[in-house]
């Protein structure tokens, strides 16, 4: 995401140096850096990048008071104490972010003095696009699988009910009817069927993964957080630990409710009935990749809060009609380096215009844009296939059931004249 969302904010008190004295305020992290605010005249104190942090501690000021120290290039100590809901937390949660920054950008200290061309960051947002929409594309194949596996399961209940239809009749035919003992007869393939739906059921192994992210997890409480990781299956949601020993698995049907605190923040909830609720808070700085694909899965338990609303604004509609506005904005730049008009007005106007103007694309960038294009267009037209194979299945589904229930209640009938 390209803006600095504001990801928490803790009450906490900084010790201002010069005045040798802790000044009481608001310790907020966001996506690129950390600042602090005083309560008493909302004067920030204190800012500075993510990216200049060398080193954070657990330390204690005065040998009574624990604290976290941050040390930024440069040598400048920042102290932060009486942190709420506890040091542990916050600690937690600024290495976690400050870690994968380190990690996603090894080298963005060294490169911010070279400027990005238009056609890398045109093409850095088309390959966000394509990544979303092959997740997407991924989801909707997995779904589809679902759905026939669903089909195999109601074609062999039908079987069954055949069975027991046959087995019925004998049991209502006299017993003096010569022919009873031959009305009805073991279909020799119906165990070998069974193994086979109970086999399709199965996961789908490491091919059921669909993406793994770190995260900082707490339980039912946020007093007490520890890192972990969140797992996103094509069959459910699994959390695990630091150790990778897995603390909680949610079945996708188990699942009641997933609420988007905010772009980077999630809370995931399991309701039981005479017994607390199974809840799980995580919070992650790559949980923007995951919650396309959890809006996919889990759309109609999906909860976006009023910190989360700049997901929405952030995204158009759909991915093919970001890529159509990334598009425009390609062609627009293309069509103004191929058909270079100076403006009106005076010579020097025009010069200092194209020098401060940043690099045309290249030939190589316009390549690499057009052959996202056509993969991305593969794959909405895939997708627009397969929802309509699934809508198609959907309706079978529903006419199988149908008949299923009709069946089942003329067999219940039959069983009770029986008895």
């Amino acid at each position: 995401m390209s803006r600095d969302v504001c990801i928490h904010t803790w009450p906490c008190t900084y010790y201002l140096e010069p005045k040798r004295r802790w000044v009481t305020g608001q310790l907020s992290l966001t996506s690129l850096s950390l600042r602090f605010m005083t309560d008493s005249t909302g004067e920030i104190l204190v800012s500075f990048p993510l990216s200049s942090i060398v080193e954070i501690k657990k330390e204690a000021s005065h040998f009574i008071f624990s604290s976290i120290t941050i040390l930024e290039k440069g040598h400048a100590k920042h102290w932060f104490s009486s942190l709420r809901p506890s040091r542990n937390v916050v600690f937690s949660i600024i290495e976690h972010f400050w870690r994968e920054l380190l990690l996603s950008q090894p080298g963005a200290v060294a490169d911010t003095s070279v400027p990005r061309t238009r056609g890398e960051e045109l093409t850095g947002l088309m390959a966000g696009s394509q990544k979303r929409l092959e997740d997407t594309a991924r989801v909707l194949h997995h779904q589809g699988q679902q759905l026939d596996s669903v089909m195999r399961g109601l074609d062999k209940m039908e079987s069954d009910l055949e069975v027991a239809d046959r087995l019925l009749t004998e049991l209502e035919s006299p017993a003096w009817w010569p022919f009873s003992s031959k009305l009805w007869k073991t279909p020799p393939e119906t165990k070998p069927r069974e193994d086979v739906s109970m086999t399709s059921c199965e996961p789908f192994g490491k091919e059921g993964i669909l993406i793994k992210i770190p995260a900082v997890i707490s339980h039912r409480t946020e007093s007490h957080v520890k890192p972990g990781r969140l797992t996103v299956l094509v069959s459910g949601l699994e959390i695990h630990d630091s150790s990778s020993l897995l603390m909680h698995r949610f079945e996708r049907e188990d699942v009641d409710d997933i609420k988007v605190h905010s772009p980077y923040e999630i809370s995931i909830r399991q309701r039981f009935i005479g017994k607390p609720d199974m809840a799980y808070r995580l919070i992650s700085a790559k949980m923007p990749e995951v919650i396309p694909i959890l809006e996919v899965q889990f759309s109609k338990k999906m909860e976006l809060l009023e910190d989360a609303l700049v997901l929405r604004s952030a995204r158009t509609s759909s991915p093919a009609e970001k890529s159509c506005s990334i598009w425009h904005a390609a062609s627009g730049l293309m069509g103004r380096t191929l058909h270079c008009e100076p403006p009106a007005g005076d010579q020097e106007g025009t010069a200092l215009h194209l020098q401060t103007s940043l690099p045309a694309l290249s030939e190589a960038d316009t390549q690499e844009l057009t052959q996202i294009l056509r993969r991305m267009k593969g794959l909405a037209l895939e997708a627009e296939s397969e929802l309509e194979r699934q809508d198609e299945a959907l309706d079978g589904v529903a006419a199988a059931v149908d008949r299923a229930t009709l069946t089942i209640d003329k067999h219940n009938r039959r069983m009770k004249r029986l008895t």
